[in-house]
């Protein structure tokens, strides 16, 4: 199947039923950005320290990518940064466009395959922001090589994504406490599960996901040419495996 066009059609209806990471930022979120105080998230909790980012944020090219729903663009270009949010959904996209019209910010949405940024030349961005979504691609390493290409000598990746730990484990029926090692990594909703159990999830309108090894979320990320300056780690505020671990991981890279 299109897994692109499918989580395409998930997260769009995830915008329709109001989901937490579809909710356009208020008007007071923007207001204090303008103000300089603003904080976003890669990860589900913690907010991005504020040293990974450029010291003066005013006219700094960002690409947020993968980025949509009006929450972590508008943020930005309200502190000054010039945006292109880039995004599978159209209706995610058209959060980044109703606070960018509300609140009078310049924000340009492009929607595309965020594996696939042939829609902007080399060395266009500063800064790539890429909060945990490439969870929804087959393979990651081509996420890392176009950041690469597109961002200028000395650009910086701030990227997050699932820990693959996440991923190995399932659930014994009725047993919500009980944590069962079932799947190896990596993982693939396309090929590690059975038939049916993937077709109740489409049916259920569920994303497809991939959980990508560390070698290829972060070694990815050094032989697209990379250098990894920051790390930190974050939980998921109620999945099990939390309790017990960080289900998070966040960089900084630096292109040289």
């Amino acid at each position: 199947m299109n897994v692109r066009e499918h989580n395409r059609d998930v997260w769009d209806r995830e915008v329709e039923r109001g989901g937490e990471w579809s909710v356009p930022v208020g008007p007071e979120v923007i207001e204090a950005a303008r103000q300089g105080s603003w904080s976003i998230l890669l990860t589900e909790t913690k907010p991005v320290p504020r040293d990974w980012f450029p010291a003066e944020l005013r006219g700094v090219e960002v690409l947020c990518l993968a980025s949509g729903g009006g929450q972590q663009g508008p943020v930005l270009a309200a502190a000054g940064a010039r945006v292109t949010v880039f995004d599978n959904s159209p209706g995610q996209l058209a959060g980044d466009r109703s606070v960018a019209e509300r609140e009078g910010l310049e924000i340009r949405t492009v929607e595309g395959d965020m594996a696939d940024l042939s829609a902007f030349d080399s060395e266009s961005f500063d800064l790539v922001f890429h909060p945990v979504s490439n969870l929804f691609v087959p393979d990651v390493r081509p996420v890392w090589r176009e950041a690469f290409r597109v961002l200028r000598p000395g650009g910086r990746l701030l990227a997050g994504f699932m820990n693959p730990a996440f991923y190995i484990f399932s659930y014994e029926e009725g047993e919500e406490e009980l944590l069962r090692v079932k799947y190896s990594l990596p993982y693939s909703d396309l090929e590690s599960i059975p038939e049916e159990a993937r077709e109740r999830r489409i049916a259920a309108g569920e994303s497809l996901e991939f959980g990508h090894t560390l070698t290829d979320q972060i070694g990815g990320q050094l032989d697209a040419g990379f250098h990894i300056t920051g790390f930190y780690e974050d939980r998921h505020r109620s999945a099990p495996i939390a309790r017990h671990m960080p289900t998070y991981v966040a960089t900084r890279a630096v292109k040289p």
